[in-house]
């Protein structure tokens, strides 16, 4: 059985080192009243000293793509930080085939703490926890996990299992992704002037693709009611397609906004694929909506035409979580993030405020604050169903 070597430091040292990171220029700034955008780390006081290995294992494409992988290693490196850990190693798969190997290389090193970015790497990661008990694994946008009986991944869907009881050291981040393209939309229906908005999914297979647009087009809805979304997506079954392919992005969203030239607001849900979108939309003379981080600072290409962007807290999640394995307060199975834990939020304006009326920010204010207090419905009862998209 592993040693877990790191869990004799004092509790209060730990949340101490983490309170002074939270504190230093890598935190995250406020993006808005409505949440928080991240920054790349920066060095972070250290008052303790860990022999804890975190690793990193993210999703296809690459390490620095000013998205969701990038942001998942910042929280790792800030969470590592924190406690005085080495800065983690970053393992970048070619493609899905080398999932679960990237994953098994760590444990084979004697790693502590391992981190996979992304729902594609879910079912090797599930597997990894199963086959390791005694090996945190964090998983992002990986909750909540279907496992049965066994603790093993469920590919019925059945999902009989309790992942928190079987699968103890397994921590699968979720979040609230419909609150957050809910925002999106009210931003997009409040740009509009054709009364004709659009959205484009990396994949079909995406639930948190989903779910940002089944909130984003409530969002819309609470704007203007007779709003009209055309929903599509750049593949049904290539991941690198969907999720790394700017080039794609670009082609496809060209063709979607020739087939559809009534949209004036597009939003991108398709990872880095999504920046040839956005291309397409700044191309177009419309405007882009990016996701997951602050598209007008991760991509600056399109900066110009991008309004806002749906985000999550990928960073500040996976640091907390770091904390909190180390402390001894976390507890395996789904962690959600949403409002109420500043887990998602609206990206600044900069300098496209002119786009919105004068109480835009107001208005995704008064949305984040029902969001927090549980008194919004964001997404149909039908939540993350494609079918209530076509």
């Amino acid at each position: 059985m592993r040693k877990q070597r790191w869990l004799g430091a004092s509790a209060a040292l730990v949340t101490l080192t983490l309170v002074l990171a939270a504190c230093s220029s890598g935190a995250s700034p406020s993006a808005s009243a409505a949440g928080s955008s991240e920054s790349a780390p920066a060095s972070v006081p250290v008052t303790a000293h860990s022999d804890l290995k975190i690793g990193v294992v993210t999703d296809v494409g690459t390490a620095n793509d000013k998205n969701f992988n990038e942001y998942t290693y910042v929280g790792t490196k800030q969470g590592a930080a924190a406690i005085g850990a080495a800065e983690p190693p970053v393992t970048v798969p070619k493609d899905s085939s080398e999932f679960a190997s990237s994953i098994q290389a760590y444990v084979d090193d004697g790693y502590d703490i391992i981190v996979t970015a992304g729902f594609s790497l879910g079912v090797a990661t599930t597997q990894a926890a199963h086959d390791n008990p005694d090996v945190w694994f964090i998983g992002v946008d990986q909750g909540p996990p279907c496992v049965n009986a066994e603790g093993l991944p469920d590919t019925t869907f059945a999902c009989a299992g309790d992942a928190a009881t079987l699968l103890p050291h397994f921590v699968a981040l979720s979040y609230q992704e419909d609150q957050a393209g809910y925002l999106a939309g009210m931003a997009a229906a409040s740009a509009s002037k054709s009364g004709t908005i659009g959205a484009i999914l990396g994949i079909s297979l995406c639930g948190p693709c989903i779910r940002y647009t089944q909130g984003f087009k409530l969002g819309a809805e609470s704007i203007n009611p007779d709003i009209k979304l055309v929903v599509n997506w750049v593949t049904e079954s290539d991941f690198v397609k969907a999720f790394n392919d700017p080039v794609s992005g670009k082609s496809y969203g060209d063709q979607f906004l020739q087939q559809n030239p009534d949209v004036d607001v597009l939003f991108q849900v398709a990872g880095k694929t999504g920046n040839g979108v956005l291309d397409a939309a700044c191309e177009a003379g419309i405007y882009g909506i990016g996701v997951d981080v602050d598209q007008s600072l991760s991509y600056p290409n399109a900066a110009k035409c991008t309004i806002t962007s749906a985000m999550k807290s990928l960073a500040l999640a996976v640091s907390t979580d770091i904390g909190k394995i180390v402390d001894g307060s976390m507890k395996g199975g789904d962690d959600h993030w949403d409002a109420s834990r500043d887990g998602i939020a609206y990206g600044p304006f900069h300098d496209l405020a002119s786009a919105f009326p004068a109480n835009m920010a107001d208005l995704l204010d008064a949305a984040f604050a029902k969001m927090k207090a549980g008194t919004l419905v964001t997404c149909p009862e039908k939540c993350g169903d494609l079918s209530t998209l076509k």
